[in-house]
């Protein structure tokens, strides 16, 4: 049971190109060449959708994909091409998938109704794929799920085989191709993988060997790079620079880089010292100000203090003085008041002294005219004091004598 799946898990590993392994397991620094200009060749049967062809990476560097026709996993599924994309300083390639909604693929105008959003080459209908003539080489003759409809593209053709980067395509994923890439999707069919493994085997179609423009642009079936059905490159989509020349310049930016981020760094050093120098001459400033505060504060509460005392000072002597004044008055009242009562009392002692002496005065006359000696005279008895008598009481009425009728 172990052997079997080890002897699983070899296939599998020779059945994956080598030049997948190559764009994951290394480091890729150097941007893609530009698409190559080439035709569409014509499409073999009804039900082949295109997959656009694109450059891949591999142990000699980039080599083309051809573009080709292929038949869906399933009606219904459309296909989303892949893209190189730039980040974490270098490019990495996302791999394209089949799904029911055409996803995000860099903005790269693949060309042939892959303008960089969306798909304008035809659509899913009852299970038969309908095919835009104004895009797509096909054979009416042959092919009658046909219409016409003119693709209106707002993306540059610029031929930019990339996004992110230096030079390449600056866009970014919409809502539509946001949501379709959490749907459900279709990896690459075998076809697809067996024409990718091919393509890596040929060295005609290394980037290093045609410049750019590959003899084997494009191909009616995948796999098939010889025959009638084969298209050749019109020309190169740009400039072809050789990975020496791209690295060469990929360093001169790298210094360029450098050294415009020493000079940042040295602004930003210089903006830094000068900005502490301005903090520290602000905090002294700052001191000096707090310094000078407190001592106008406490020259302030001194001041407010000393006259504070003094007024507490010449209140407090006020408020004596006005209290000793008001105890002299009342000293003086008190001691007027006695004196005067005092003479009042000397002077009602003598009146008083005046009446007992006359009565006494009036009796001694008359008792010198007695011819008899006086005697002693029993004394006087009080008066009998009158004590109130009880009401006298009503007689009682003689009962009446009845009088007898007479006979």
């Amino acid at each position: 049971m172990r052997i079997s799946r080890f002897l699983l898990l070899a296939v599998l590993i020779l059945t994956i190109p080598a030049a997948l392994f190559a764009q994951f397991g290394v480091s890729i620094t150097i941007a893609p060449p530009a698409l190559p200009v080439y035709e569409q060749p014509m499409a073999p049967a009804d039900g082949y959708l295109w997959t656009p062809g694109y450059w891949a990476n591999g142990e000699e560097g980039y080599f083309w994909v051809p573009g080709t026709w292929v038949m869906a996993p399933e009606p219904g599924l459309l296909w989303t091409p892949g893209y190189w994309g730039w980040g974490d300083n270098a490019y990495a390639w996302n791999e394209g998938y089949w799904g029911t909604q055409i996803g995000f693929y860099g903005g790269v105008n693949y060309g042939f109704g892959y303008g960089g959003v969306g798909y304008q080459g035809g659509y899913w209908n009852n299970g038969a794929f309908f095919y835009n003539r104004s895009v797509n080489n096909v054979n009416i003759t042959n092919i009658h799920n046909v219409y016409n409809k003119t693709v209106i593209n707002n993306t540059t053709y610029n031929h930019v085989s990339y996004n992110g980067g230096h030079g390449g395509v600056s866009a970014r994923p919409n809502a539509a191709e946001e949501s379709a890439a959490h749907e459900r999707h279709t990896p690459a069919t075998s076809m697809q993988t067996e024409h990718v493994h091919a393509a890596s085997g040929n060295h005609a179609l290394l980037a290093s060997v045609n410049h750019g423009r590959p003899a084997v642009a494009a191909t009616t079936k995948p796999g098939e790079f010889s025959g009638r059905g084969v298209v050749a490159a019109k020309a190169a989509g740009g400039a072809y620079k050789a990975p020496e020349d791209r690295a060469a310049e990929n360093k001169a930016s790298a210094t360029r880089t450098n050294e415009n981020k020493a000079v940042e760094n040295r602004a930003a050093a210089s903006r830094t010292n000068e900005n502490k120098a301005a903090a520290t001459r602000t905090s002294e400033s700052k001191a000096a100000e707090n310094k000078a505060a407190a001592t106008r504060t406490s020259e302030n509460r001194a001041a407010e203090n000393e006259a504070a005392a003094t007024r507490t000072n010449e209140n407090r002597a006020a408020e004596n003085k006005a209290a000793a004044t008001r105890t002299s008055e009342h000293k003086a009242a008190e001691n007027k008041g006695a004196a005067a009562r005092t003479n009042e009392n000397k002077a009602a002692a003598p009146r008083t002294t005046e009446r007992a002496a006359k009565p006494e005065a009036a009796r001694a006359p008359a008792e010198s005219s007695k011819p008899t000696p006086a005697r002693a005279q029993p004394a006087s008895r009080p008066a009998a004091v009158a004590h109130a008598q009880p009401a006298p009481r009503p007689a009682k009425e003689a009962p009446k004598t009845e009088e007898k009728p007479r006979q």
